[in-house]
């Protein structure tokens, strides 16, 4: 098999669409998986969520929502819509992406870990405010938890989340990431006449 700088441009873009693609199902094959030191309080690592932050990182604000937004209706889809996580999703691909416009991110496991936790706790405080609303449309429902019962259970949920998902994060960003920035490289070296 040849190396991939030999490849013609659609293989090389068929196979990162296959990358692409595959990774996100990984991630959502893992993310109702409860293994041994993946848990916290029942609570596993938002992989979706790490997905959505390694993708947005070098990206546009709006490559940023659109993988959010896709990537919340595929859980939405895999689980209740109401609440739709495509919200919260949408705001971590874009708050990532503006970050990565201020400067602000460094390609080290600290950053990632930081950057990941912070989005963790936004993307459940989304939910949890759309769970309130719920709840204080219809306060008879015995379906959704009271006011105070949400917030509760969200700091708890949320600080869970953050935790595993930060520590997890580096298994999915740093292959994922260096696969764009190699397809990126390459893609820049045709461009610049340098590949035959």
């Amino acid at each position: 098999m040849p190396p991939l700088y030999r490849w013609p441009a659609w293989g090389r873009q068929l196979l990162n669409a296959t990358v692409i693609v595959g990774s996100v199902v990984l991630c959502l094959m893992a993310l109702p998986l409860r293994l041994p030191g993946m848990t916290l309080l029942g609570i596993g690592p938002n992989w979706l969520l790490v997905w959505v932050v390694a993708w947005s990182v070098k990206r546009s604000i709006w490559h940023g929502a659109i993988a959010g937004l896709t990537l919340g209706l595929l859980q939405d889809s895999m689980s209740a819509a109401a609440p739709t996580h495509a919200v919260s999703l949408v705001l971590v691909g874009v708050l990532t992406a503006r970050l990565q416009k201020q400067r602000f991110i460094q390609e080290d496991f600290i950053s990632v870990a930081l950057i990941v936790f912070g989005m963790a706790v936004v993307a459940e405080t989304i939910v949890a405010v759309q769970f309130s609303i719920h709840s204080l449309r219809t306060p008879d429902s015995e379906a959704f938890l009271s006011l105070t019962e949400v917030w509760s259970h969200h700091q708890r949920v949320a600080l869970a989340s953050a935790i595993l998902s930060s520590l997890w994060a580096p298994v999915a960003y740093f292959p994922l990431s260096h696969w764009w920035e190699r397809m990126t490289f390459l893609e820049q070296r045709q461009a610049g006449g340098e590949l035959r």
